[in-house]
């Protein structure tokens, strides 16, 4: 998978609470990803087997349509974190060579 500034900020948003169900509007918010960004991450995420999903109990909704969650696997975990790693590791880098770095942008 290509790892992008927008996969990064999705993976440490979902990396600060990895035992967590995660929200895509909460996951959103959290990374400062837009949504027409964040699905489609969420979706090579889930074919890459980083995440699984599902859908709220409708009893928890509270009369709202169950929204859906997604929960790290293991494999995530593992990957999540070394794409973050790389990411940053090149960052640096690019840091290193060329005072007019985006980052995060």
């Amino acid at each position: 998978m290509k790892i992008t500034p927008s996969l990064v900020k999705v993976a440490t948003a979902l990396l600060d609470a990895p035992k967590e169900r995660h929200w895509g509007y909460r996951l959103s918010v959290d990374s400062g990803v837009r949504s027409g960004v964040l699905y489609p991450i969420l979706g090579r995420m889930m074919d890459e087997g980083w995440l699984t999903d599902g859908w709220e109990d409708p009893s928890e909704a509270n009369g709202r349509p169950p929204r859906r969650y997604y929960e790290i696997t293991d494999t995530g975990l593992r990957e999540l974190g070394a794409a973050q790693s790389r990411f940053l590791a090149s960052q640096a880098r690019v840091g290193a060579t060329s005072p007019n770095r985006q980052g995060w942008r």
